[in-house]
C-alpha cells in the first residue's frame, strides 16, 4: 500500500478517533494465568519488546524502539497501518519497529490471521504477509466464518511453499508463539489495539499524528 501520510491526513482526525473508539475491544474481562513479561536484566523493568519479537526494521544503530501490539482484524489497526508504513519508510534507518501479536477474542479470524503471519515468518515472508493482510482486510475481516483458506491463498500468491506453510500453520508452536505475545501484552497492561510503546513507554494515541510526534520526541530526547 502506497497511501501517503499526507493523503491519509485528509481524513478528519475526529472521525479516526471515533472509529478507533468504536472498534477497540477490551480484554479486561480475561483473567488467565499470565506469564512474566520480559524483564530488562539491567533496569529490572518490564520491556515491550522481547528478544524474539518480530522486527520490521533493524537499523545498525537505534536508540528508539517502536512496538505495536496489533490485531490484523482490528479496523483501527487497519487504519493505522498506512501511517506506520510511512513512518517505517521515514525513520526505518533510526528506529527499530517491532510488531507483536494481540488477537482480540471478539474477532473470529484474528488468531487465524496471526498464525498465518507467523507461518509466513518461518519462510522469511513475515512482512509481505503482514502487508497483505492489512491491505486486504476489507475482504476478509469482520466475518463470522474462518478465513484460513483465504490466508492460504495469500500465501500462494506470495510464493510461499504451501506444503511447508500448511505444516507450520498446524504446528502447535506457531500458535504458542502468537499466544506468548498476547500474554506479554496483558502483562504490560495492553487491553485494546493498536497499543503502541515507544522506548517501553505506552503512547496515548488520540490521533495518528501522535505516532510521528512520539517518534520525533523520542529521537530528540536521545540528542
Amino acid at each position: 500500500m502506497k497511501t501517503s501520510t499526507k493523503a491519509m491526513l485528509a481524513v478528519t482526525g475526529g472521525l479516526l478517533v471515533a472509529a478507533a473508539i468504536a472498534t477497540a475491544v477490551t480484554v479486561a474481562h480475561i483473567r488467565e494465568s499470565i506469564p512474566e513479561a520480559v524483564v530488562d536484566p539491567t533496569t529490572k523493568l518490564l520491556v515491550a519488546s522481547a528478544p524474539d519479537s518480530h522486527r520490521l526494521t533493524s537499523p545498525e544503530a537505534s536508540s528508539v524502539t517502536f512496538v505495536e501490539f496489533l490485531d490484523f482484524e482490528c479496523e483501527s489497526c487497519g487504519a493505522a497501518y498506512p501511517y506506520i508504513e510511512d513512518l517505517r519508510a521515514e525513520f526505518g534507518s533510526e528506529v527499530t519497529f517491532v510488531m507483536r501479536y494481540f488477537p482480540l477474542p471478539g474477532h473470529v479470524n484474528s488468531t487465524n490471521a496471526a498464525v498465518a503471519v507467523e507461518a509466513a515468518s518461518r519462510q522469511g515472508m513475515l512482512i509481505p504477509m503482514y502487508q497483505r493482510l492489512f491491505e486486504k482486510q476489507a475482504e476478509w475481516g469482520e466475518q463470522g466464518t474462518s478465513k484460513a483458506d483465504v490466508f492460504r491463498e495469500y500465501a500462494a500468491q506470495l510464493g510461499l511453499d504451501l506444503a511447508q506453510y500448511d505444516t507450520d500453520v498446524a504446528d502447535p508452536s506457531t500458535l504458542a508463539r502468537v499466544e506468548a505475545d498476547f500474554a506479554a501484552g496483558l502483562a504490560l497492561g495492553v487491553q485494546s489495539t493498536p497499543s503502541i510503546f515507544i522506548n517501553n513507554v505506552p503512547l496515548n494515541l488520540r490521533s495518528f499524528d501522535d505516532l510521528r510526534n512520539g517518534i520525533v520526541d523520542a529521537l530528540d530526547a536521545q540528542g
